[in-house]
């Protein structure tokens, strides 16, 4: 069922896995879709994977963009969104204090979970509201480099961050740099952005992580799945899970993405290890 919410003069939409009476205080999962998705439709496309943390005891919330798309951290987007200036960080917090106000769920507990575009709103939360947030988990984005930034920057906050990025992602490359010609002409966007490696670097620096990471190549679960996933692990803080192999998908039970975005490993459960990573 899609839910509105009134923000501002807009009416904004969502879509729940899970149930939060008053007084629950649940941990609360922001889930932000890639472009051209709403919160239903990438829901279909990773087969639920993050109702599973609904049965863990949180609350999943679907939001859904404007127009298919967030006003996201990338300075040279133009898809509607960044034309028409739509306030999502707006749209984040009134949406959690909405949640709050009788306590169904917990402000101190709310995680983001960006794919793609979502991901590029995810990084934008980190960095302008991250008082919103317990941690946050970015999956087929990684960080645009500083002439294509466009999110402003407030206090910097410890914040934990997940990252997920595979190497055969055809959209958005696990090396960074900038999109093909036709997948910015299709997305309407451009700019250039940093590896995920070099992401994964940068946040460990806003948490005051200095040291070596620690890298593990974890047991493969799925024999007949030709992907492999790599750990990189900066203290407690910072994670990116590298899927060698992987599209432009998020990691899971299901294949229901299309072949076109890559293969979808089923060597990790994406909800498992943000589960784990979180402690949820």
């Amino acid at each position: 069922m899609t839910n509105p919410l009134v923000v501002g003069e807009s009416s904004r939409t969502f879509t729940l896995a899970g149930v939060a009476e008053p007084g629950d205080a649940k941990p609360l999962i922001l889930v932000f879709h890639g472009s051209r998705q709403t919160g239903a439709k990438h829901r279909a496309f990773t087969g639920g994977v993050y109702d599973a943390l609904a049965g863990r005891g949180a609350l999943v919330a679907y939001l859904d963009g404007y127009r298919g798309n967030w006003n996201d951290a990338r300075r040279e987007s133009r898809f509607p969104a960044r034309k028409a200036g739509i306030d999502d960080v707006g749209f984040v917090r009134a949406f959690i204090a909405e949640f709050a106000s009788d306590r169904r769920v917990d402000p101190s507990r709310v995680y983001a979970v960006g794919y793609s575009n979502g991901g590029q709103m995810v990084i934008r939360l980190a960095h302008e509201a991250p008082e919103l947030l317990a941690g946050a988990t970015v999956i087929a984005a990684t960080m645009p480099a500083p002439e294509n930034f466009l999110a402003g920057e407030a206090d910097p906050a410890p914040l934990p961050v997940l990252l997920i990025h595979g190497t055969k992602d055809p959209i958005v490359s696990y090396q960074g740099g900038t999109m093909n010609w036709a997948f910015r002409t299709l997305f309407k966007v451009g700019g250039e952005t940093w590896s995920a490696p070099r992401t994964a670097r940068y946040f460990a620096e806003r948490n005051g992580i200095t040291a070596d990471p620690t890298t593990t190549r974890l047991p493969k679960k799925d024999a007949a799945d030709p992907t492999e996933i790599e750990r990189t692990t900066y203290g407690d803080k910072v994670a990116l899970y590298t899927v060698h192999g992987g599209g432009h998908t998020v990691p899971g039970p299901s294949s229901a993405a299309p072949a076109v975005v890559g293969r979808t490993s089923h060597q990790i459960d994406t909800a498992d290890v943000i589960a784990e990573f979180f402690n949820l």
